[in-house]
């Protein structure tokens, strides 16, 4: 998935999204480089520019917590790539990572009776484990209904799906690589990873960015080829019986047309599947 140097790359990703003046520096007209200079992180994060080559080049591994938190600061990380910054770090055991992906019986109960809400339950790659009536009918009619990466990168109508589909698409990596975490022997993540790097030069450069931010809740415009556009509001929330899924539960702003349109989907979902069962793929 990434080499084992992964600590280094990060770095080095991170540095080159940095603009100098976004630092205090000049910008100049002849730099070389994208973003910032190895020296200058070093200079700003206040160790010397031999440790912080040796660091990116993965000669030195274990920097001390002031040393990470001076190079977050530098880099402008926010909390979770920090927190993701001092674990590769200080990686711990493993992170081998292989159970299977089943969702608990008394989750699916609770889904059957949201009839006015759009629910899915996603697993470490964001494939969809099960999903209401309605959170199905949200994603219906696509290659890869069953698993948002696929959907976002290799469904031929992802970009009609998601009107803002750039946006989408760079949530979306920044949250496998949070599901990644430091597991990097998942075989799982790696097949995933794999795969959508052959096969979509678009994941293949957001992948390289090194973005790591979990799903937490945001709105989200889809353009449904039943009912038209929506905007929707969804949160993204962890099951603690199974750390590795999240349920994300979609609503509609009271009194909006997507309100509106929302209830027409939930009607015609329904009268496609009259007993409103949660379906479990």
């Amino acid at each position: 998935m990434d080499s084992d140097n992964r600590l280094g790359l990060f770095l080095r990703a991170r540095r080159a999204l940095v603009r100098p003046e976004e630092a205090g520096l000049p910008a100049g007209s002849r730099r070389r480089v994208a973003g910032l200079r190895r020296e200058e992180v070093a200079v700003l994060a206040g160790v010397s520019t031999d440790y912080y080559v040796r660091l990116e080049q993965g000669r030195e591994r274990s920097p001390s917590a002031q040393v990470v938190d001076a190079l977050a600061r530098v880099l402008g990380l926010e909390d979770e790539a920090t927190d993701h910054l001092h674990r590769l770090a200080r990686p711990g055991g493993s992170g081998h990572r292989a159970r299977p992906e089943t969702v608990g019986p008394a989750l699916l109960r609770m889904m059957e009776d949201w009839h006015r809400t759009p629910a899915v339950v996603l697993g470490r790659c964001l494939t969809v484990l099960a999903h209401n009536v309605l959170g199905g009918a949200l994603f219906a009619g696509h290659a890869h209904s069953g698993d948002l990466m696929r959907l976002v990168f290799l469904d031929p109508d992802a970009r009609e799906f998601y009107p803002d589909w750039e946006s989408v698409a760079v949530n979306a990596v920044a949250a496998l690589r949070a599901s990644a975490g430091t597991a990097h022997e998942d075989p799982l993540m790696i097949a995933t990873v794999g795969e959508l790097s052959l096969r979509s030069e678009e994941f293949r450069r957001l992948w390289a960015r090194h973005d790591f931010r979990r799903k937490t809740h945001e709105s989200k415009r889809f353009r449904h080829p039943l009912v038209g556009e929506l905007t929707l509001d969804y949160e993204s929330l962890t099951v603690n019986s199974a750390p590795d899924q999240q349920l994300v539960v979609y609503q509609a702003r009271p009194g909006s047309p997507s309100e509106q349109a929302l209830a027409l989907l939930g009607s015609l979902a329904a009268a496609e599947v009259p007993d409103g069962s949660t379906a479990d793929t």
